[in-house]
């Protein structure tokens, strides 16, 4: 893997960079991996956690004219992360990841449905009881018996439906090639928010007022990378960490995985 990396090294000039971290083992151990997004290949993959200092070790690696080079850096709304780019890379774009906010919704919608299974009562309960995951769930990825289930919760939980429909509205946003009319679809968004008594939601909303900026910039076309790429890579490390289960040499998990998106690849 090493040969095969050093025949094939990253670009001398990078433009757009995915940044994650990577659980290595229980206990919250991390390493951070950065991905060349043009090339969609990991380049990078260290440190012993994820702060602000195991960041600069990769601008470290690759030198001051290359972190110059960047122009966008795709991550989560880890404050570390941020500061370390905008020191190191100080004319690139932040862009917070897609992924990593609906997450954050997602989690809104679960606490909505906790807080409803306290507050209603048995008769309407059973209709929540046992219902996370087809609530959480793409529609697309559930079976007729979850659909049913669903829409029979939907139906029985107006402040549910309503938590549901604003989710799965929320990815409306990343459509837009304007910033302007992102900013008109949220602050409708955020308008059907008022009398609905759902805080979590409110919570939401907030927070992505807070990091508006690294949001807004995906809806400049020049900022048009994958945003799916991280996610996935962060998948096919787990896959890797499970054919070995749980790789305890962390050079070799670091060749495996820089190693595993390059096209004459040594085999699994």
């Amino acid at each position: 893997m090493e040969r095969l990396l050093e025949s094939d090294p990253p670009a001398k000039s990078i433009r757009a960079i995915g940044i994650d971290e990577v659980s290595i083992k229980r206990g919250h151990t991390y390493q951070i991996v950065v991905a060349d997004l043009d090339q969609q290949r990991p380049i990078w993959m260290g440190g012993d956690g994820r702060s602000e200092t195991d960041m600069d070790r990769f601008f470290d690696q690759i030198g001051g004219e290359r972190s110059k080079s960047i122009r966008l850096a795709v991550m989560d709304m880890w404050k570390p992360f941020r500061k370390s780019m905008m020191r190191n890379a100080p004319d690139s774009r932040i862009v917070f990841d897609k992924f990593h906010v609906l997450r954050h919704l997602s989690d809104a919608l679960d606490e909505v449905r906790r807080q409803e299974y306290k507050r209603v009562n048995d008769k309407e309960r059973k209709f929540i009881k046992g219902q996370r995951y087809n609530l959480l769930s793409h529609k697309a990825n559930l079976n007729m018996e979850g659909r049913r289930a669903l829409r029979l919760l939907l139906k029985a939980n107006k402040r549910l439906n309503t938590a549901y429909l604003l989710k799965e509205s929320f990815a409306q946003l990343w459509d837009y090639n304007s910033p302007a009319w992102a900013s008109k679809f949220f602050e409708n968004w955020k308008a059907q928010l008022k009398w609905q008594r759902l805080k979590p939601f409110e919570k939401f909303a907030a927070m992505i007022d807070r990091h508006w900026d690294g949001i807004i910039s995906y809806c400049h076309p020049a900022n048009k990378v994958s945003l799916g790429f991280m996610e996935g890579l962060n998948n096919k490390i787990r896959v890797i960490q499970r054919r070995a289960y749980g790789i305890k040499n962390n050079e070799y998990l670091r060749l495996k995985v820089l190693s595993s998106f390059i096209k004459d690849n040594l085999g699994d």
